[in-house]
């Protein structure tokens, strides 16, 4: 795979050591939106890109849990982080650096700037460059969204939804955020979109059908994919080792690799940055 460094919101430049930041957003919670973070990551990993997630919830860290990571990250100066490393991407959350149960009793300049040292003082790629850093937003269009628009170089976004009205409602809020802050919208992925019995095989639309595909025509987005409601999904992110991992070969990863390769296309048509970037500048 070989993937260019496209550009970024206007007055900002790609940070040294990753090619492509993709935001992972949506409107409302619930959505299944850490789930997709992840599984997009690992299924862009498996077709041949060097890929990290980090885990911008600093509320609510689902990440470490979802890749099956615990412990604490090395920092070999004091100063810089290493990533972990699970399922073949890295990883960085707030979550691998406190308690499980310590609640994050932070207002806003503080988590924000937890963000930006997240970002800037982990050593991505390990001498190498990333192709993508995959952000896994919390929900809303809070402080942490407005951060990471203004002052966080990102080559696109992606706004997560499920067929239902009122959580487009939600997601057409993130998608005007991205557009006023010029963060280009990749595309929409519509998740929980059919539910399949494992018994008899009747597919049944449990929250309408649809929505994301209304919605994409409404805004002018593509829409990259429909993600099944399947147990699978739950039962392996829950047990550390998300689908695309333990089940490649599954309808449900081959849905998520699907969207995947449907994001990559999509960025790729994007213009490219001016500036070739550095490796690293945490040296």
């Amino acid at each position: 795979m070989n993937v260019s460094t496209h550009a970024v919101q206007p007055n900002l430049a790609p940070l040294p050591g990753i090619r492509n930041i993709i935001a992972i957003g949506s409107g409302k919670g619930g959505v299944g939106k850490s789930t997709t973070a992840v599984n997009l990551a690992l299924a862009l990993a498996a077709d041949g890109a060097r890929v990290g997630v980090l885990d911008a919830d600093i509320y609510g860290p689902s990440v470490p849990a979802m890749l099956g990571l615990s412990g604490r990250p090395d920092s070999p100066d004091g100063k810089s982080i290493e990533p972990m490393r699970a399922h073949g991407v890295e990883a960085m959350s707030i979550g691998l650096l406190v308690d499980q149960d310590t609640p994050m009793i932070w207002r806003g300049p503080m988590a924000t700037s937890a963000l930006t040292q997240l970002l800037e003082q982990t050593r991505w790629g390990n001498g190498e460059v990333l192709d993508y850093l995959i952000v896994d937003l919390p929900p809303g269009t809070g402080d942490i969204q407005l951060t990471l628009s203004q002052k966080i170089p990102v080559a696109g976004a992606v706004i997560v939804t499920t067929p239902q009205e009122i959580a487009t409602l939600d997601a057409r809020k993130a998608l005007k955020m991205f557009e006023k802050v010029e963060v280009p919208v990749l595309g929409l992925l519509e998740n929980m979109a059919v539910h399949v019995c494992s018994h008899c095989g009747h597919a049944e639309h449990v929250f309408g059908s649809g929505g994301g595909r209304a919605m994409a025509e409404r805004y002018g987005v593509p829409l990259l994919g429909s993600l099944p409601l399947d147990v699978g999904i739950r039962e392996q992110g829950d047990a550390g080792v998300p689908v695309v991992a333990s089940a490649p070969d599954s309808a449900a990863a081959q849905a998520y690799r699907s969207a995947a390769r449907a994001l990559a296309a999509r960025l790729a048509e994007r213009p490219r940055a001016a500036q070739p970037i550095a490796a690293s500048l945490l040296g």
